[in-house]
């Protein structure tokens, strides 16, 4: 791998989750939702993957840390928009629940990458 953070088990998983969070759009979000609800957790969810990236690579650990809240402030929009979406009948409590519980534990690796630096 050739950057550092390629290695890092948290960024791996925010990868993935911004996968899901695509693939739940495309199933379930209605069209009048596209520049709307939908684009704000797509970039959301973006957004903790590129933080992670971007505080990683050639920094120190301070701005890593300040990189590293800016991807849990990201994630948690993500959470938020999930509710967003289930109050509005767009994601079922299945999706939900699977994606709130991924994002929590995605902001616990952060949280303790955060606590190492």
């Amino acid at each position: 791998m050739a950057f550092k953070f390629e290695n890092l088990q948290v960024w791996q998983k925010a990868l993935d989750l911004t996968d899901e969070v695509n693939s739940l759009t495309k199933k379930s979000f209605p069209k009048d939702e596209l520049f709307v609800l939908t684009s704000q957790i797509k970039r959301a969810a973006d957004s903790v993957v590129l933080n992670i990236a971007e505080g990683c690579t050639g920094q120190t650990n301070a701005v890593f840390k300040q990189f590293l809240g800016y991807s849990l402030r990201s994630a948690i929009e993500v959470v938020s928009c999930l509710f967003i979406g289930k109050r509005r009948k767009i994601i079922n409590n299945d999706d939900f629940q699977k994606l709130y519980d991924d994002y929590q534990a995605l902001c616990k690796m952060i949280t303790a990458l955060r606590n190492t630096l």
